[in-house]
């Protein structure tokens, strides 16, 4: 009985238990809802971007065709992962994934977006350098789609038009999410190059500087500028170097729209992104190997 003197005392807890006791029963607050441990974090937003973009300007062609990008993406990422890794892997990633191939794609057949979000994931298996897979997945995807199935695939190419509030919703949001994840230098710095360059364009082709300016509003650079420019797997490691290669995009982007070039923000990323992180592969051995004979 519990009133038995004789009766053993419960041992303490581990204080390392305790703790985790602890940490469990603390409030959720925003900061941890936009912490970098919230693996939901990028799929609610990616999931907001989806929703009011459809509600405002029906940007999809079906939710069928979404949702057969999602659900063959998570199915290659979790077969791919215990083949590869020996595990099941967490889903998050395949559906950001999934949602941006069914954002992005634009076709009457539905092969296109099953294709998609296949070559995606296995990119990010198959392509790899020292551990490291070189391109962005949904960005390889749609770039290999759109170059190599033009006639029949294309690219969403709405823009927001003259309701700023979708728009805006979106910015604030997609800003503060970036900045806590410590990558909103890179947005940054390339939204600053993308409105230089559109005022050059402008200033050479003779069309108005609005309507240079114009695609960045649209949903398909909402998930360019915060989704795939800053994908941590797939950009170097400086803050310098990071702000550089963004700069590098946009002035690709300036080069390939002057050609008159309707995908080049994707084709810039395409090249710019593994060319980087080549090169930053490239120096870190360089420098792995001097280090030991500069010390002697």
């Amino acid at each position: 009985m519990s009133g038995d003197p004789r009766a053993p005392h419960p041992a303490p807890l581990p204080a390392s238990a305790a703790g985790e006791g602890l940490r469990k029963r603390q409030p959720l607050t925003l900061a941890k809802l936009l912490s970098l441990d919230n693996p939901y974090l990028v799929p609610a937003f990616i999931t907001c971007i989806l929703l009011v973009g459809h509600a405002t300007f029906g940007i999809l062609e079906g939710f069928d065709k979404t949702l057969l990008a999602i659900v063959v993406s998570i199915v290659i990422e979790l077969a791919l992962g215990r083949i590869f890794y020996g595990k099941w892997v967490h889903p998050a990633s395949a559906y950001i994934t999934g949602i941006s191939v069914g954002i992005l794609i634009r076709s009457p057949a539905y092969w296109p977006y099953a294709l998609c979000s296949a070559l995606s994931i296995t990119s990010k298996y198959v392509l790899r350098v020292k551990g490291r897979h070189l391109w962005n997945p949904s960005n390889f995807g749609i770039s290999a789609m759109l170059f190599l199935a033009g006639e029949t695939v294309g690219s969403l190419s709405i823009q927001w038009g003259n309701y700023l509030w979708p728009m805006l919703v979106i910015w604030v949001l997609g800003a503060l999410i970036i900045w806590r994840l410590r990558r909103f230098h890179i947005t940054a710095t390339y939204v600053v190059s993308f409105i230089v360059y559109a005022l050059l364009r402008s200033a050479i082709t003779g069309n108005p500087w609005q309507s240079e300016i114009a695609p960045i509003t649209g949903p398909m650079y909402q998930l360019f500028i915060f989704f795939m420019i800053t994908d941590p797997k797939t950009t170097v490691r400086s803050k310098t170097g990071q702000c550089v290669v963004a700069f590098a995009i946009a002035s690709l982007e300036m080069v390939l729209r002057l050609q008159q070039n309707v995908y080049a923000p994707y084709y810039a990323l395409f090249i710019v992104g593994p060319t980087a992180l080549l090169i930053e592969m490239w120096l870190s051995t360089r420098r792995a190997r001097t280090v030991p004979t500069s010390a002697v």
